[in-house]
């Protein structure tokens, strides 16, 4: 099993910027593919960024050109500049470990305008 904690959310205005971590209590830079996800309320979970082992990273198209995922020893990292009302959610960090996909509690992003 896999515990995953992120951290860095936050209540910022409209253009600001935020910087959230994850971590897991296994070391996990030998998973492939590590991704941060958003769920904002009465909607559903949806993915915003991915890095594999190898650095390549894919945003979707509310992300791109914003944010920016890396991974750092056991640690990924989301950062987030010239955000919007409409990122407003609770943002993921998803581990895939053997057959099991692991999520921590979320951080929760708010951006006022």
């Amino acid at each position: 099993q896999v515990q995953v904690l992120e951290s860095g959310g936050g209540v910022v205005q409209s253009g600001g910027s935020l910087r959230l971590s994850c971590a897991a209590s296994r070391a996990i830079f030998s998973v492939e593919v590590m991704g941060w996800y958003r769920q904002a309320p009465g909607k559903q979970r949806e993915l915003v960024a991915q890095i594999s082992s190898g650095g390549i990273s894919y945003y979707s198209d509310s992300a791109r050109g914003r944010f920016t995922i890396d991974r750092v020893g056991d640690k990924v990292y989301l950062q987030m500049n010239n955000l919007k009302p409409e990122d407003t959610a609770v943002y993921y960090c998803n581990v895939p470990w053997g057959l099991t996909d692991y999520w921590g509690q979320g951080t929760q992003v708010t951006v006022s305008s």
